[in-house]
């Protein structure tokens, strides 16, 4: 990784700017926008719609140029895959293109990389850690135990690299530099982040943090789930890993000689003492309580993103986390940075993210309140009112042109003039056979209504998808879930008819009734069967810090429909609606 100098990184005028930003959030938009389009001023696809490099005004912007998804741009992006250099979406050819982690939509999008969305990637992380670093001051010598994960990149036919977009950032030369400004040294050497073993990788982000235990000031994961993944890890391989230290010889599961090399000079050496204090540690807790604390006595906070899909998981990892704080990380996708968490006290549940007024042209399509986008027109930035859902529309300067994220986000409030929001859920992962609309978040609830009934036997949910089967007459829900332990059958249907009762829209609860959508049913799956989902994604090249595991299978994934189906180990079939 190349080596870039250094800036020094200040504290109070990084929240300074935001304060100006935010105070003249309208102005800044219209700013912003004006800098995007005079900097793609010959791209073929504004020139196409009538834009050039007078048109500055927003209404002009809006009237000349529609409302597009990713599958409108798809065939334009995929002719700068193909190598074509022409200003097709962008002035500039692109350095590189992203790959989004297609667990949402079953297949993985095209987006375009630019040096600019890096400078914004590094301009959120600062303004996020002046905020944390305000509540939760670090040591300047201090270490952040980061578990990323950076998958090849590989060549287009065209020329152009082409990775995961987390891939993207961490193989910029100025990620590293980044990192250090804001005293955000990684623990692993970077051959462990690099690794094309993501197991091996894992293995040695542990054993590094552990071996610079004193000094990790937080713990950090893309995800929530890929926190709770490493430590569940740990709870499997601490003993192999304090042998290591303990003998000062690196374990043999670790082949890749640049990380064996790499890891071998930071072991350094047995260190019984250390070995022995981790020992005792482990040995002491309760059920891996307080874990996270106990390995590392000076960690400030736990920190990753927590909302959304990933609210599951935050049960499990406040269990790790014991009294550390948990610190949602802040809301983008991977299309672009859009909000930062600046009340960072904030609990996972209660987290809002205020968007960065400079990171692009931002617009919001309102929605009813049966999440239909409504026949009014995208509001800009500073005209939204709270309570209400939108759709999140972007603009930014990697070529997309009031691009629709599908995700729903509520206004919460304001921080001076840029909305603070909250995130609901992905508009597109929806369970519907006829009348009846579920979203992510409606599944969410459902589980989590349902697994309160499994937590009375001391067991839990440890992760959950779910198919709408149509195969059958009628139609219904399949809801797969993976869980800590055996229990009884008569538990497990009771948590199959919570499950179906949990489901409050009023289409499905009518459809029920009339039987016009069939008893829901739930599969029971073995242990370790969404690890091998996870591993599919990553085997098409999905970024293992990237990874969000699909809460709604769609009947075009056969793959992962088919690992779920091949574990079944039990069924039920609801009765709350007999």
């Amino acid at each position: 990784m190349l080596e870039k100098k250094v800036e020094t990184f200040n504290m109070n005028r990084v929240i300074d700017e935001f304060e100006e930003m935010t105070r003249n959030a309208d102005q800044v938009q219209k700013q912003t926008l004006k800098e995007i389009l005079h900097k793609n001023q010959s791209a073929i696809y504004l020139q196409n719609f009538g834009i050039n490099g007078n048109t500055t005004d927003p209404e002009a912007f809006k009237a000349l140029v529609p409302l597009v998804t990713d599958l409108d741009l798809e065939p334009y992006i995929k002719r700068m895959v193909d190598g074509d250099t022409s200003p097709i979406l962008t002035a500039l050819p692109v350095p590189a293109i992203s790959l989004s982690s297609g667990t949402s939509q079953g297949r993985p999008k095209f987006i375009p990389f630019t040096d600019e969305l890096m400078e914004n990637t590094l301009q959120l992380f600062r303004t996020a850690f002046a905020f944390r670093n305000r509540d939760f001051p670090i040591d300047d010598n201090g270490r952040a135990l980061q578990f990323i994960f950076s998958s090849k990149q590989y060549i287009s036919k065209g020329g152009v690299p082409v990775g995961t977009a987390t891939t993207n950032v961490y193989r910029n030369p100025n990620f590293k530099a980044g990192m250090k400004s804001i005293q955000s040294l990684c623990c692993s050497p970077d051959e462990v982040i690099f690794s094309p073993d993501v197991h091996q990788a894992l293995y040695c982000h542990l054993l590094s943090g552990i071996l610079f235990r004193d000094q990790v000031q937080y713990v950090f994961a893309s995800f929530a789930h890929g926190l709770v993944h490493a430590f569940r890890t740990f709870e499997q391989l601490w003993e192999e890993i304090v042998t290591d230290i303990e003998d000062g010889v690196l374990s043999t599961r670790i082949t890749v000689p640049s990380v064996r090399t790499a890891m071998t000079k930071l072991l350094s050496g047995p260190n019984p003492e250390l070995a022995e204090t981790i020992r005792t540690k482990c040995m002491s807790l309760s059920n891996w309580y307080g874990l996270i604390p106990a390995l590392f006595p000076n960690a400030k906070y736990v920190y990753g993103i927590m909302t959304g899909s990933m609210e599951p998981y935050v049960k499990k990892l406040r269990h790790y986390a014991g009294e550390l704080p948990l610190v949602s990380h802040d809301y983008g996708s991977s299309e672009g940075w859009i909000a930062a968490n600046v009340r960072p006290r904030l609990s996972p549940e209660e987290a809002t993210f205020a968007v960065v007024p400079n990171l692009g042209y931002f617009e919001f399509l309102p929605l009813s309140e049966t999440g239909e986008t409504e026949e009014r027109p995208p509001v800009g930035l500073t005209e939204v009112k709270i309570g209400q859902e939108y759709e999140v529309v972007i603009t930014n300067y990697a070529g997309l042109y009031r691009y629709r994220l599908g995700d729903v986000v509520k206004i919460v409030g304001f921080y001076n003039k840029t909305p603070q929001l909250k995130f609901i859920c992905r508009r597109n992962l929806i369970l519907s056979i006829n009348i009846d609309k579920n979203t992510e978040r409606d599944l969410q609830m459902s589980v989590e209504s349902a697994a309160k009934r499994l937590a009375e036997e001391k067991i839990e949910v440890i992760d959950f998808s779910s198919h709408v089967d149509v195969k059958t007459e009628p139609g219904h829900y399949v809801i797969y879930w993976e869980i800590s332990g055996e229990t009884e059958d008569d538990v497990l249907q009771d948590c199959c008819n919570c499950l179906d009762k949990g489901f409050i829209d009023a289409g499905y609860m009518s459809s029920r009734k009339c039987k016009t959508i069939g008893a829901l049913e739930l599969k029971v799956v073995e242990r370790g069967t969404f690890r091998k989902v996870q591993e599919h994604f990553l085997g098409l090249g999905s970024s293992a810090g990237q990874f969000k595991m699909p809460r709604c299978v769609k009947p075009s994934n056969v793959k992962v429909l088919q690992i779920l189906c091949d574990n079944v180990v039990s069924r039920f079939f609801s009765t709350a609606f007999e």
